[in-house]
């Protein structure tokens, strides 16, 4: 018998996130490494795992995710928002939680462009009257 596999995307910043969960141990993999060797970071381990702890299901399913583009906090953000789409694919129920907890919510915060003529997205050159 086939196992159910759910996929979601989360994005953050320049990052796309492709997550996919089925029933399991509870194994995060990130681009076919464990979540502690992507991830050495108790910050960055807490934000992927946010989802999961907050409806009580960590443990419960394997997460593989391929993630690419960005930073790595970009990184971590958008497979939280993977993560947490792929939990209301999984459960409907779960998506008040996760929507007071505003993780099904995409962050729409991405670097300003530099414009012409000035130092960077907002910094002037330095101005002289003389």
């Amino acid at each position: 018998m086939a196992v159910i596999e759910y996929n979601a995307t989360g994005r953050r910043k320049t990052s796309i996130a492709q997550v996919f969960m089925k029933p399991g141990k509870g194994n995060i993999i990130i681009n076919d490494k464990p979540l502690t060797k992507y991830y050495p970071y108790e910050t960055m381990k807490m934000i992927v795992q946010q989802p999961l702890n907050l409806v009580a299901v960590n443990g419960k399913y394997d997460v593989t995710v391929r993630v690419k583009g960005g930073g790595v906090t970009g990184q971590a953000g958008a497979i939280r928002h993977g993560i947490a789409r792929a939990l209301v694919k999984i459960n409907s129920d779960f998506r008040t939680q996760l929507k007071k907890e505003g993780l099904l919510t995409r962050d729409p915060r991405v670097v300003e462009r530099k414009k012409y003529g000035q130092k960077g997205a907002r910094a002037r050159f330095q101005f002289s009257k003389r």
